[in-house]
């Protein structure tokens, strides 16, 4: 019979630490708006021309649509949540505690100077 051991239940009796409350932080935001919006234009324009060109230049123009994906870092459902990530960057602030993890506004000189950055 195999049996597996949880690594946090055998590390929380030993050294009195908890589980990670949080998964690791994924960021698809960008350094500015006007540059998120630039990559999105750039994105959606691949896609919608690479679909409206198959009847022009046939099937071989389809080739551009996954290039969107590069732009977009992913999907556009990607490029959306970076858009709110880029638009919310340093105006809130998550906090985890004891497993349960809540949205508050930042200070104001931790909003300026992650603006700044």
């Amino acid at each position: 019979m195999n049996t597996v051991k949880s690594v946090y239940s055998t590390q929380g009796a030993e050294s009195g630490a908890t589980a990670p409350s949080a998964a690791p932080k994924r960021s698809y935001a960008s350094t500015s708006v006007p540059r998120h919006l630039a990559r999105g234009a750039i994105g959606f324009g691949l896609i919608i021309g690479s679909i409206a060109l198959v009847p022009v230049l046939g099937p071989a123009v389809l080739l551009a649509a996954p290039l969107a994906l590069i732009a977009f870092r992913g999907c556009p459902t990607c490029w959306l949540v970076g858009l709110t990530q880029t638009l919310s960057r340093g105006r809130l602030e998550r906090q985890c505690a004891e497993g349960v993890c809540t949205l508050t506004k930042a200070h104001p000189s931790q909003a300026r100077r992650a603006r700044r950055t």
